[in-house]
């Protein structure tokens, strides 16, 4: 079995590699798609392409559709989502992904810390995995593709 996987949500640490990283070292038949997650290009794409805005609101408005492309496409296309909420900032596009993933019928995997159980106990519910780590990650993929356990 092969599996398309998104990994949606914070940017600000390297869980994406980790993942990758340790699915690549297990040779799981896995692609993997992101979001932008250099902070910058993604905020200020809008207006790099489609022209400056002096209004705030505007600018961030270019820079979501832009980035809600490849938001669409790569949930789309996914098997599974994997959406991790951070400790230092809200993610609340983290959230809105879930709750898209979720309509589409996309598997998720949500992953945080116990800090914020009770504040994501609804895109929980939506989950068919909640874990803490990367590692947790990479074994419930790992299950899914071969039904072996850690």
């Amino acid at each position: 079995m092969k599996l398309s996987v998104y990994l949606s949500g914070e940017i600000h640490t390297n869980w994406r590699q980790e993942i990758q990283d340790q699915a690549m070292a297990l040779d799981l038949p896995i692609t993997f798609s992101a979001p932008v997650t250099d902070h910058a290009t993604s905020d200020d794409c809008g207006v790099a392409i489609l022209g400056a805005e002096e209004n705030k609101f505007w600018h961030d408005h270019k820079g979501a559709k832009l980035n809600a492309i490849r938001t669409r496409k790569s949930i789309a296309d996914a098997d599974v989502v994997v959406v991790r909420f951070g400790e230092k900032y809200r993610q609340w596009n983290a959230a809105f992904d879930a709750g898209y993933a979720s309509a589409l019928g996309k598997s998720l995997i949500i992953m945080h810390g116990a800090e914020t159980q009770h504040a994501l106990k609804e895109v929980d519910a939506a989950a068919a995995a909640v874990v803490e780590t990367p590692e947790q990650v990479v074994q419930a993929l790992t299950y899914v593709i071969k039904g072996e356990l850690p």
